[in-house]
């Protein structure tokens, strides 16, 4: 028995094992020639063009005869039957390797199973070595093996098709990538590559496969895409799998769509979700509701594909969105099984048939988009065992006993891992560009999946430009269209539902300039039908309803891209804006009265705000101003970047109380550079820069600062402003003495003979400490101390005595100053003044560690730096840093220390900072003896001796008190 193959180089295997080689090219391509038409007759004109194809010889006949004579004799059993139609060589289906390919796929084509399909096409290309007849050109099989080479790849795509639809995706990428190499023009491979790429979550790999295919076709072949191909680009698009689904047989049924791979996030929505319909008591019911894009229907179907295995007969899965909910009843009686004309024509009727139809049976049924409770209730099952899931962008409040969730948008970390899978590496590469990208979408999904579907489909478009594009809130829905994907359309959809009063509060809420609004600004701005108004938007999930806030006023939020939309509309007649506005500033003009003014910058002169909110209301919410201005702190920030320059500086300098106490210096420097910018009026600008200096000075960056304050006082100076002048002046002197310019400090405040305040008065006792004018220092101290008692006021005293405290240190009355330090700490902990208690806990770690207490300076520290790091007080945070650095010294840990010693050593380098510098330089010195380094022990020694200033009592306190620290514990 011979075996053949010809689906590669021709081979002839007889008997088995044995191989036979054919001598000469005719007879080859005989034998060929009858192979490739197994079991069919071939004319001998036929065979003759394919042996002699220019011109056969005179006794072709009779040389015909005697090559088939040689196949006999080689080949053992070759059967070769002579007849009027020609030759025919007969073999047995597993005798010819294109008879098994052929069988093979004629077995995958009969399989109703996807798996088993893709194993008979499997089998099927294997049969393949090469090229057909390989290494033998004959060119009248030419068309023959043309068609040959295109079954093959028929099949390979037929195997493809099925091991998709059997989620083999991840091993078929490289496969596909090599055959659409060797096929660019064919459509189908691109359309398999796409998907298995985009289930293997490189979306925009996927896309680049269309763009190529495209650019391809047009240039060689002047046409677009095919319909089937361009479908399953816009499926990537969409997040989709681009394969549809057709109709499962009943038990178990499975029409849920298929789950997307680049799902991001939502793990304890996930969690949730499947607990509450996994639990099998009754028929669990979970609603699950949202604002427009926030992915409603993608995180049901992944969590209805968790659930599969406790509901075994199936998943039903039912696309809502305004259907008849008869058709829908129909449509589900077909599916399970029951014959067109069994469905009765009654809606109640086919809602019986339905329940009946799913008794006993543990089905989960996918109601997605919902917009009616009663179309719901009519698709519930009716028996335990089975479980409903329902998408809505109502709350469907109507239904009883449902389990509830609301999506919000993603986290910032699930943004931007979505983002990432959308448009690939280079969104880590620009990773701030991306944060602005996902800002602007609001970190909704369909708003972040249009986004990266645009930087995937154009690989050169920086994410900056695009950032940039969609911060422009004129332009920014319209960005975010791509393809059938809208965010317009998708909130459109939930807008159309609403009845006209919640359509005009919808309109008057987008326009407002606040966003996270309490419940009286909602109640001013839209008037008399704001109940119910509200509960309409809140149940179409278009304004988000929070709990009240630390002032007992409720909230509501209207997401930025739903705000968009609804301010896109035409003004309201009839708006209480401006009454909001009036009485907003004059809540934050009255809480700010009530908090202690610890920002060193005098506060604005202006007439009363007029209130126009009812007295009781207004000292409710002010009852903690502390917290009034931490819920509306968001609010008052943006709505300074909408005012007048004016308006907006007396604001800001309400906001600034509350900002500064807390450390916001980020929220204050914003809200100073939207002013600078907007106002051309230089009085203004200079208060704006003054603040901004301060900001500065706060951060360490002394030169800058000090430069800043110099301009400012100039200007203020010269437009009359002596007052605002005067404080400028104060800053100015404490940031000189930080860069170590004492006389100049000194000189600055003693100037300041208008200004009898505190600010001046530690200047001048810092700077005269500086120039070792001790005595004369803890004069100034003990005025200042004796002036802030007279006020009772605790934050004042506990400041004088912080200063008195360190004097008393240098004048050498240890116990004075401990007792002054203590009682500083005491005071300041009962107020709010966080500042001012981080620097007195420095000091008293510093006065600690100069008496003898190591623990208790060590915990001083810690504390002090913690609460500096808090409020972005980084010179303070340094300086703690640098003490707890010197305590491991003395601790045995000196290896430990040097690296934190030599980062605190570049940033007060960096800063400016002479005797910080110089102390930094010291310690180091001992850290580095401690560890036997002598070459740089010299360098620190050294460095330090450059920088040292002999005057200086205060550097050589704490040069005390940091060396006891790092003396062996």
């Amino acid at each position: 028995m011979a075996s053949f193959a010809v689906l590669g180089p021709l081979a002839i295997e007889s008997p088995p094992g044995h191989w036979v080689a054919l001598r000469g090219d005719r007879q080859r391509t005989l034998l060929a020639v009858l192979l490739l038409n197994a079991d069919q007759y071939v004319h001998v004109d036929v065979l003759v063009e394919a042996l002699w194809p220019e011109r056969p010889p005179k006794s072709y006949a009779s040389n015909l005869h005697t090559y088939l004579s040689r196949l006999r004799e080689r080949i053992d059993g070759l059967r070769v039957e002579h007849g009027p139609l020609g030759y025919r060589l007969c073999v047995e289906p597993d005798e010819l390797d294109l008879l098994v390919f052929r069988s093979a796929v004629a077995d995958g084509q009969r399989a109703g199973d996807a798996l088993a399909a893709a194993g008979h096409y499997r089998r099927a290309l294997a049969q393949w070595r090469g090229p057909v007849l390989a290494g033998l050109h004959v060119p009248r099989l030419d068309a023959d093996v043309a068609r040959l080479e295109s079954e093959r790849l028929a099949v390979f795509e037929d195997c493809v098709d099925a091991e998709l639809t059997a989620g083999r995706h991840g091993e078929l990428t490289g496969e596909l990538q090599a055959m659409i190499t060797e096929h660019p023009l064919r459509e189908r491979l691109a359309a398999q590559l796409m998907i298995a790429l985009h289930r293997a979550e490189r979306q925009g790999d996927s896309l680049e496969i269309y763009r190529r295919l495209r650019t391809t076709l047009i240039e060689e072949l002047g046409v677009e895409p095919g319909a089937e191909v361009r479908r399953v680009h816009a499926a990537v698009l969409r997040g989709e799998d681009p394969i549809p689904r057709m109709p499962p047989p009943v038990w178990p049924v499975c029409q849920l769509p298929p789950d997307i791979a680049d799902f991001t996030g939502r793990d304890a929505e996930l969690a949730e979700l499947t607990a509450a319909l996994g639990s099998g008591a009754g028929v669990p019911l979970a609603v699950l509701s949202g604002e427009p894009g926030a992915g409603k229907s993608t995180l049901a179907v992944r969590a209805a594909h968790r659930l599969r295995a406790r509901f075994p007969d199936g998943q039903l899965y039912v696309p809502l969105g305004g259907r008849d909910v008869g058709e829908v009843l129909a449509d589900l009686l077909r599916a399970l099984g029951v014959p067109g004309p069994a469905v009765p024509d009654d809606v109640r009727a086919r809602a019986a048939v339905f329940r009946g139809r799913l008794t006993d049976r543990r089905v989960l049924v996918v109601l997605d988009d919902a917009g009616d409770p009663e179309h719901v209730r009519a698709l519930l099952p009716g028996t335990p065992g089975c479980a409903v899931l329902v998408t809505s962008r109502q709350r469907l409040s109507g239904l009883a006993g449902a389990h509830r969730l609301s999506l919000g948008p993603l986290s910032d970390d699930e943004a931007t891992e979505l983002l990432n899978r959308l448009a690939g590496a280079r969104v880590a590469r620009e990773r701030a560009d991306a944060g602005r990208i996902v800002a602007a979408c609001a970190r909704l999904p369909l708003a972040l999946r249009i986004a990266g579907s645009r930087l995937a489909i154009r690989p050169h478009l920086r994410l900056g430009e695009l950032a940039d594009r969609l911060e422009d809130e004129v332009r920014r829905l319209d960005e975010l269209t791509v393809s059938d994907l809208a965010v317009r359309s998708s909130i459109a959809l939930s807008h159309e539902a609403l009845r006209p009063p919640a359509r005009r509060a919808f309109r008057l809420l987008g326009r407002c300039r606040l966003v996270d609004l309490p419940a009286w600004a909602v109640t001013t701005l839209i008037g008399d039908d704001a109940d119910e108004a509200v509960e309409e938007l809140v149940e179409a999930s278009l304004l988000e309803a929070r709990g009240p806030d630390a002032t007992g006023e409720g909230r509501y939020r209207m997401h930025d891209l739903v705000r968009l939309y609804a301010a896109e509309g035409p003004p309201e007649q009839g708006s209480g804006a401006s009454t909001v506005l009036a009485a907003t500033l004059a809540l934050a003009d009255a809480a700010a009265a009530r908090l202690p003014r610890t920002v060193p910058m005098p506060a604005m002169a202006h007439e009363p705000f007029p209130q126009p909110l009812p007295g009781a209301l207004v000292e409710r919410l002010l009852e903690r101003p502390e917290e009034w201005f931490a819920a509306e702190r968001a609010n008052l920030v943006r709505l300074i970047g909408s005012l007048d320059a004016r308006e907006a500086l007396l604001l800001l300098d309400k906001l600034s109380v509350y900002l500064y106490l807390h450390g916001h210096y980020a929220d204050m420097r914003a809200a100073y550079e939207t002013v600078l910018a907007a106002t051309d009026d230089r009085p203004s600008a200079a208060i704006a820069e003054a603040n901004l200096a301060l900001l500065k000075h706060a951060r360490g960056q002394y030169e800058e600062a000090a430069s800043a304050y110099r301009e400012c006082a100039k200007e203020l100076e010269a437009h009359g402003d002596l007052h605002t002048h005067a404080w400028v002046s104060a800053n100015l002197a404490h940031c000189l003495i930080g860069l170590g310019r004492a006389e100049e400090a000194l000189q600055t405040a003693r100037s300041l003979s208008t200004l009898d305040d505190q600010l001046v008065r530690e200047a001048e006792s810092a700077a005269l400490l500086r120039l070792g004018r001790v005595a004369d220092a803890r004069e100034v101290d003990r005025v200042a101390l004796a002036s802030a008692r007279a006020t009772g006021d605790p934050r004042r005293i506990g400041t004088a005595l912080h200063g008195f405290a360190w004097s008393s240190l240098l004048t050498g009355d240890g116990a004075e100053a401990v007792a002054a330090i203590a009682e500083s700490v005491e005071l300041l902990r009962g107020t709010m003044a966080r500042s001012a208690l981080a620097k007195s806990l420095r000091t008293l770690g510093a006065i600690s560690a100069a008496t003898g207490s190591r623990d208790r300076a060590t915990a001083a520290f810690e504390e002090a730096r913690d609460l500096a790091r808090d409020l972005d007080e980084r010179p303070r945070e340094l300086s703690c840093t640098r003490a707890l650095a010197a305590s491991w010294i003395g601790e045995g840990r000196a290896a430990q220390a040097i690296p934190v010693l030599r980062a605190c050593l570049d940033e007060f380098r960096e800063m400016g900072g002479r005797s910080a510098t110089g102390l930094t330089w010291l310690v180091l010195r001992r850290a580095y003896e401690a560890v036997g380094s002598p070459d740089e022990v010299s360098e620190a020694a050294a460095e330090a001796a450059v920088l040292a200033d002999p005057r200086d009592a205060s550097a050589a306190a704490l040069r005390r008190a940091l060396l006891a620290l790092a003396d062996r514990a």
